[in-house]
């Protein structure tokens, strides 16, 4: 009978499952995404390194070639004119690694991102009460 794949809990240990040099290309990642949303929680989601704030700003992910990023279908159309040949996808960008992460798109698109949730009217609870779960 096969194991379970193993559960990755948080992006400490999603980082940690590969090489050197893609973990400083994923660190890189991290770091921008937190400087330009410093109030937005981590997480896990579909398997990929994620942070919310009222919602998912942004997801990514390594690849065998490649940094996918995924800031939502809207956070590309912001990309559209900024840097379209990183687009592959509705919801995605790739940045390959033979070439340097494209950190200040990076940070563009965070911040974009950021205030897209924050202008959205918060969702209530189903009960009624507070905040629904995700609008932190």
């Amino acid at each position: 009978m096969r194991e379970p794949p193993t559960t990755i809990r948080s992006i400490d240990e999603y980082i940690a499952q590969f090489p050197p040099p893609i973990q400083e290309l994923l660190t890189s990642m991290r770091t921008v995404i937190q400087t330009n949303a410093p109030e937005a929680r981590e997480q896990i989601s579909y398997r990929m390194p994620a942070f919310a704030q009222r919602g998912i700003l942004v997801y990514f992910a390594a690849f065998t070639d490649h940094i996918g990023f995924y800031p939502t279908a809207s956070g590309v159309e912001y990309c559209a004119q900024l840097a379209p040949r990183y687009i592959t996808g509705k919801g995605t960008l790739r940045f390959p690694f033979d070439e340097p992460l494209p950190l200040d798109l990076v940070a563009s698109v965070t911040r974009f991102r950021l205030a897209e949730n924050l202008a959205r009217r918060p969702r209530r609870a189903p009960n009624g009460g507070g905040m629904a779960a995700d609008q932190d």
